[in-house]
């Protein structure tokens, strides 16, 4: 790499973090961090590991460790932040993101472990614990791609709005995700050179930051209000399949018992009562008290 192309990767790294930081008080502002706690999280992450590697370009082995384990913590909250684009998606349809969950925690598994087979199967490799973290990264990669393409493609169907900030991440890091594979794709075809992988993939970066800031500066769109009937058709069978949670105790069936009969009895008249002697008829009553003036003297 010569002076021009360096110089060209330090100054798009150093925007980055600029970009970050903005980007992180805009959301603290709006208080959009509350609402997405993970990926305001990450934002921070990155400023600091920016302050941390740069100063250690000079000092490899430090160097080394640190931007891996800065790219370990980033492969776990990419995941986190697919995951939360995913509940807030969701949230009007508490089962279907009840399943959701369960899924992405089988899927952070399954690509747990295939980052570590895939890792370990190459003998070769002088350092497995890279090549696992990489393979880790672009599967992660993977799933945000098919994540954007599944809100594109089921926006309609979920009332998801496209000016919508979780939409607006997923899309960031969609276009991120696509452009980096693209990339290792061709590197390791040998159409592109390091030299040109730096640049392209750190400006796509950025360009994924500034879609980030447009859309936590904009106005947040309502959910479309439509008559989603596929949608609810799959909530309510999920719903369905679900067992009956027996209850742990019978202290709430005897407090409805009890609360039912306090009501039925203050409902009920004194005639009404089931426990009250009876009172003749009025007819009895009245031929009683006829028979009984005949009989005084």
């Amino acid at each position: 790499m010569n002076l021009r192309s360096h110089s060209v990767v330090i100054a798009l790294w150093c925007v980055q973090p600029i970009l970050q930081s903005a980007l992180a008080m805009i959301l603290w502002r709006r208080k959009l961090h509350k609402q997405f706690p993970v990926f305001f999280v990450y934002l921070l992450v990155q400023v600091a590991n920016f302050c941390v590697t740069f100063p250690l370009q000079n000092r490899p082995k430090m160097y080394f460790v640190f931007f891996w384990l800065g790219a370990a913590v980033n492969a776990v909250l990419g995941f986190k932040i697919i995951h939360e684009v995913f509940l807030d998606v969701f949230r009007p349809y508490h089962t279907l993101k009840d399943l959701g969950t369960l899924l992405f925690r089988w899927a952070g598994v399954v690509m747990l472990l295939v980052s570590v087979v895939v890792a370990f199967s190459n003998s070769y490799d002088p350092s497995p614990l890279v090549h696992a973290l990489t393979t880790l990264q672009r599967s992660i990669r993977i799933v945000q791609l098919g994540l954007i393409l599944f809100l594109l493609l089921f926006s309609r169907f979920l009332g998801v709005s496209r000016k919508q900030l979780s939409f607006g991440i997923a899309l960031g890091f969609g276009l991120f995700a696509g452009v980096e594979l693209l990339l290792y794709a061709l590197n390791s075809g040998g159409f592109v050179g390091q030299r040109i992988l730096n640049p392209i993939n750190m400006l796509t970066y950025i360009t994924a930051i500034c879609v980030w800031i447009g859309y936590s500066l904009s106005r947040q769109a309502v959910r479309v209000t439509a008559n989603h009937l596929q949608t609810q058709r799959w909530e309510q069978g999920l719903a369905e399949l679900q067992p009956a949670v027996p209850t742990d105790s019978l202290i709430p069936m005897f407090e409805g018992m009890v609360e039912r009969a306090f009501s039925r009895s203050s409902s009920l008249e004194p005639a009404d009562d089931p426990f009250a002697v009876p009172r003749p008829p009025a007819s009895v009553r009245a031929n009683s008290a006829a028979a009984g003036a005949k009989t005084r003297p």
